[in-house]
């Protein structure tokens, strides 16, 4: 049977746990989100210990000096224990997604189902960063490994503008690429009752523009253009050189782009 989209449907379970999860598929959700939040809380936990200790050393120096130094003192301390959290939840996170089931792998199928975990993971662990301290690191060297450490292939002088980002590990940025501000980039996409993960390749020297998206299942050639705000759909092969635009995106013709830059300039 195939789904609306032409995406075939699970195999078969392959043993008495996954038919389990697939016949309680909405309490078995549950679970596995509650034990999500558990294995978040020891990553944050962890990540805090040396922003709270560091907390504790200058609250306790402050406890000395006169009220306004002290308070001063104070707020250093909260923000830099700020600091000092969102370096170490780096760290933390990049050793569980090694040491964890994280291997995600192109797939088609059921959410519910054993293969899917290790995407589940996966982005779980990765948006405990994204949505905390990633933006601090955006364009910064700590940045760049972070996405390495998580799986993330990225050439050299390649140039990452965004935090939108979903299943690093299969994702590819080429040498010189650049990714613009608030691009989105991600390698799975759903329909049907399906759930499809496959990577994402952005060639050498390729440019994504502000604001587009990504879908699972793209390649983007070398030296290639995504225009801003477009949408990249699924399944998408875009040609080495060659400039796509719109909702969704297509190629773009020089003699067309031609026309459209007269325009933005006045000249037509």
């Amino acid at each position: 049977m195939r789904d609306p989209i032409g995406h075939a449907k699970s195999a078969p379970s392959r043993n008495v746990f996954e038919t389990l999860l697939r016949r309680y598929a909405r309490t078995s959700y549950a679970v596995v989100v509650l034990l999500l939040y558990l294995l978040a809380a020891t990553a944050l936990g962890a990540a805090l210990a040396p922003a709270l200790a560091l907390t504790h050393l200058l609250f306790g120096w402050a406890s000395r000096l006169p009220s306004i130094p002290a308070w001063l003192l104070r707020g250093f301390a909260v923000a830099l224990a700020w600091f000092v959290f969102g370096m170490a939840l780096l760290v933390v996170v990049a050793a569980y997604n090694k040491v964890l089931p994280t291997r995600v792998k192109p797939y088609k199928g059921g959410y519910y189902t054993l293969d899917a975990v290790p995407w589940f993971l996966h982005n779980g662990l990765f948006y405990l960063v994204r949505f905390t301290f990633m933006p601090f690191v955006t364009l910064t060297p700590y940045g760049v490994w972070f996405l390495k450490a998580m799986g993330m292939t990225i050439g050299r002088h390649a140039f990452i503008n965004t935090e939108y980002i979903s299943d690093p590990s299969l994702i590819t940025v080429g040498d010189d690429a650049v990714i613009g501000g608030s691009v989105r980039i991600f390698a799975h996409y759903g329909g049907g009752g399906n759930l499809v993960v496959a990577p994402v390749v952005v060639g050498h020297r390729a440019t994504l523009g502000l604001a587009c998206c990504v879908m699972g299942d793209v390649i983007i050639g070398d030296d290639a253009v995504i225009l801003p705000e477009s949408v990249v759909l699924p399944g998408s092969r875009v040609g080495a050189g060659e400039t796509w635009g719109g909702v969704p995106a297509r190629p773009i013709a020089k003699g067309e782009m031609d026309a459209f830059k007269k325009v933005i300039r006045g000249e037509i």
